[in-house]
């Protein structure tokens, strides 16, 4: 039998990027979430390897930094597509049509709420609430607010930031 080695450190560039991450974040009470979100920032996501650097730069459990990144839904376990959608399910978005809204835009992009399509262009992810009530059903992509979202308008922003512009009449100011 072959003794099989396993390593738990990470590739060299993600262990530097990493730790540059949580530098700015030592003097803080509970850095935690703050340098979670800075890792995040930094790849788009939270490798795996970047858990157990964190964990060593914070002194704590790798077990407690994997339970807050497996816990809070704003952090990624994996890369997201080009584009991310956030369709609002909160009730006033869904007394205005939202979940016919999360079916079309499924089937548009082929993608499950949850999840990346295949070709990696779209991240579909649900909110509760996106303080755009007055105008739902709501979403956002890429981090924009659209109000009165239809697949049609979450197509062309989507088609748009695949080709780095913003659609007529969906710029600042637009409903």
């Amino acid at each position: 039998m072959h003794a099989v080695s396993v390593s738990n450190a990470a590739p060299p560039d993600v262990e530097a990027r990493t730790r540059a991450a949580v530098a700015p974040h030592r003097g803080l009470r509970g850095p935690l979430l703050p340098v979670l979100h800075a890792v995040q920032d930094e790849f788009g996501w939270i490798p795996g390897e970047a858990v157990q650097v964190v964990a060593d730069e914070l002194n704590l459990s790798r077990a407690d930094v994997h339970g807050v990144v497996t816990f809070y839904a704003d952090f990624r376990r994996e890369p997201a597509g080009r584009s991310t959608v956030r369709l609002c399910r909160a009730e006033a978005c869904q007394a205005v049509g939202a979940q016919a809204l999360v079916e079309a835009v499924e089937a548009r992009f082929a993608v499950k709420v949850g999840g990346t399509s295949a070709d990696g262009e779209v991240t579909l992810e649900e909110v509760f609430c996106l303080g755009n009530c007055a105008l739902g059903p709501s979403a956002s992509v890429d981090g924009a607010v659209v109000g009165r979202a239809s697949v049609q308008r979450l197509g062309a922003l989507v088609a748009a930031a695949g080709a780095g512009r913003t659609p007529p009449g969906q710029g600042e100011g637009a409903s």
